[in-house]
């Protein structure tokens, strides 16, 4: 059994040495920068918009109980059943047992990070229930075997090619490697799943305590069919995405569209409230919803890093992180990669097995600043490294501090560690080529820098 730590670091050495992969994701991403940007400058003041946004979350999750207890009353008044789970296996057990109790045998699901947070596909499956994602990328990476690689692009990975290979396996039908021609090979398969389905299950981008309404927002459709079409619909949606009114969907709908898929707002943008009502023509006949807690009430209670429940799932963060440019969502095995998965998924499944995350990053705070939500992510990372060295210290590490506090305190000291590292340098050039080069590590995949001939202070001597 290997560890997640030592999964991850195995994954980012291979993958950071394909340089095919690297591109694919570099050239899809660059094309998402060009649009996001575009749509940015429809906004009369960017910054001030999430500013205005960090201010409507920030202001949900200081009145959450409340907002949790407004929400669930609307809900019930027009017949749904609402169903607490506070861990992901309760959840799991919760729609388990409703889709049993229907007798259900084909279970349609629309994209949602949070089943694949509680891994409710694999609960069902092994239910005994057949189980299809209808949302095209993850509808893709479902009939490969995968999870999906990224919140918002599920299969941003694969290449039409190797799109058109699968379904060519999986369906026997892959006319040619049009994307027009395999969405529609994807919408014969899924429209028929639609009709057998015996229950839908949606996620939720937002949960509006002010009307008892869940907001989904989607490209393709399909989260609308899932809810519509089977006699049952479950929605599973954290409690952390309540949000206090209708009219904060107005700010936070074109943000989630523009910082996530670079859009002014996104194709369908549907709210839903109840089972279908007396007179109405279609919708679900029970509609119930489980709302999730999974550690969540523990990272609220974390004044340092609650601002981290402010994350609304639009994926920017990965985006412009270098890290995952370089390694992909797939290396960090787990449900949500980049920077914002390095924050909260310590807290959701344990700091001492996944502390290796924070420690995936430059810190260059790329991330904080594109958030459109003004979540402080790159100190975030900073201070979950503090608080997995604390939890288990590394006693070389804590010497090489106490060594170099000594030496930066110093002059005398330090003047002398700069003339020993210039004398080392001339070895080092030896040796760098073997694999008896101490900082092989480093210098197998990159050049080690080198020490300027003279310091600042030497050189400013000589002038003065």
């Amino acid at each position: 059994m290997t560890t997640p730590a030592e999964q991850f670091k195995s994954a980012a050495r291979r993958l950071t040495r394909d340089l095919v992969h690297r591109e694919r994701i570099q050239t899809a991403l660059g094309k998402y920068e060009v649009k996001r940007d575009e749509m940015k400058a429809r906004f009369q003041a960017w910054e001030g918009a999430r500013a205005a946004a960090a201010a409507i979350k920030a202001g949900a999750l200081r009145h959450l109980d409340r907002h949790l207890e407004d929400f669930v009353a609307r809900l019930e008044a027009r017949g749904t059943r609402v169903h607490w789970a506070g861990t992901a296996e309760q959840a799991c057990q919760i729609i388990v047992d409703l889709c049993r109790e229907r007798g259900a045998k084909t279970v349609v699901k629309s994209k949602a990070m949070t089943a694949e947070e509680i891994h409710l596909n694999e609960a069902l499956a092994h239910a005994g229930f057949e189980v299809v994602e209808s949302d095209l990328g993850e509808f893709i990476v479902q009939l490969r075997g995968e999870p999906p690689y990224h919140i918002v692009f599920p299969a941003m990975h694969l290449t039409r090619g190797e799109i058109r290979e699968v379904f060519a396996r999986k369906l026997g039908d892959a006319p040619s490697d049009d994307p027009e021609q395999l969405t529609l090979v994807a919408r014969r398969v899924l429209r028929r799943k639609y009709l057998e389905a015996d229950v839908g299950i949606t996620g939720a981008n937002f949960a509006v305590a002010e009307t008892g309404m869940i907001s989904v927002t989607e490209n393709e459709g399909n989260a609308r069919l899932t809810a519509a079409l089977p006699r049952t619909m479950i929605t599973l949606v954290g409690i952390e995405k309540v949000v206090p009114r209708l009219a904060d969907l107005a700010l936070l709908l074109p943000m989630l569209a523009t910082a996530g898929a670079g859009q002014l707002l996104s194709g369908y943008n549907t709210l839903y409230g109840g089972p279908r009502q007396p007179g109405e023509a279609d919708g679900p006949e029970e509609f119930h919803v489980v709302l999730l807690d999974n550690h969540r009430t523990t990272l609220l209670a974390d004044a340092e890093q609650r601002d981290a429940l402010r994350c609304i799932r639009c994926g920017a963060c990965l985006n412009v992180c270098p890290i995952f440019r370089n390694v992909g969502g797939q290396a960090y095995g787990t449900t949500y990669p980049g920077p914002i998965g390095s924050v909260i998924t310590p807290h959701l499944r344990g700091l001492r097995e996944w502390q290796h995350l924070p420690f995936a990053s430059t810190l260059c705070g790329a991330c904080t600043e594109v958030c459109p939500v003004q979540i402080d992510l790159h100190h975030h990372l900073l201070q979950l490294r503090r608080h997995a060295r604390a939890q288990r210290p590394v006693w070389w590490e804590r010497l090489a501090f106490r060594v170099f506090a000594a030496v930066v305190n110093s002059p005398r000291l330090w003047r002398a560690v700069l003339a020993l590292g210039r004398l080392g340098q001339k070895f080092h050039g030896a040796v760098q080529a073997t694999r008896l080069d101490p900082a092989r590590a480093w210098t197998q995949s990159r050049e080690a820098p080198r020490l300027a001939p003279q310091s600042f202070k030497q050189w400013w001597r000589q002038r003065a």
